[in-house]
């Protein structure tokens, strides 16, 4: 592929992959408790939780980047915080980035997993709970197994949204080839550029055949992970 590609182009598919991959390995677990509290939970501010992890969902993607760099800007209160405490800066770095499209792609998976968890049989744990099992037991050994197809799910639509992100990105962690610049923005960088439409063109292409291969390859771990939760 690098044949193929100009250094740069081949630096924004790397930064894509490297961000996407990033943003969902840290997001999956939250989106996991979340969706597991909203599922199973009934506690004061069920509400407000359930609102604020949907909330990037239908606020527009360059409002969200703007939040975060209000929130982890160097002038902001964590990321201020963190400047001081341990010398860590994410506005304008490819953590930053990971995190803005973490953020967006957040609700994405907090969906996919609460409907996973909402299919699970409440009988199961009711008996489990009668056996003596515990929450996290429970938990552990019973309702996430059984709710693993939801799980890879969710992964896999969390990384395609973070792969496509565009205005949270740009807005946080800027345009900055080599570093932040993912292939959704390398394809605006193209457009802007007189005579970019080829390069524009074949950006797009690849970011297709990724799509279409994350699609593929999460379908067959989804039947296996079926298979193995024995459903």
């Amino acid at each position: 592929m690098q044949a193929w590609l100009t250094p740069e182009e081949f630096a924004a598919v790397r930064t894509s992959l490297v961000v996407g991959a990033r943003a969902t390995l840290f997001a999956l677990p939250l989106a996991v408790a979340c969706a597991y509290a909203l599922s199973r939970g009934r506690f004061f501010g069920r509400t407000a939780l359930d609102a604020l992890s949907h909330a990037p969902l239908v606020l527009p993607p360059v409002v969200v980047g703007y939040g975060l760099l209000l929130l982890f800007g160097v002038q902001g209160p964590i990321g201020g915080w963190l400047d001081q405490t341990f010398g860590v800066r994410l506005v304008f770095t490819s953590a930053g980035a990971s995190l803005a499209a973490g953020v967006c792609a957040f609700p994405l998976m907090v969906r996919s997993v609460r409907l996973a968890l909402d299919a699970v049989d409440p009988g199961l744990e009711t008996a489990a709970r009668s056996l003596g099992a515990g929450p996290l037991d429970r938990a552990f050994s019973l309702v996430l197994p059984l709710a693993a197809p939801g799980i890879l799910s969710a992964a896999v639509v969390g990384f395609a949204a973070a792969l496509g992100e565009f205005g949270a990105v740009i807005t946080f962690a800027a345009n900055v080839p080599g570093v932040t610049q993912t292939l959704p923005l390398a394809i605006y960088a193209a457009l802007q550029t007189p005579g970019g439409e080829a390069t524009a063109a074949k950006l797009a292409g690849i970011s297709f055949v990724i799509a279409l291969v994350g699609l593929v390859l999460s379908e067959m771990l989804w039947r296996r992970t079926r298979a193995w939760a024995g459903r």
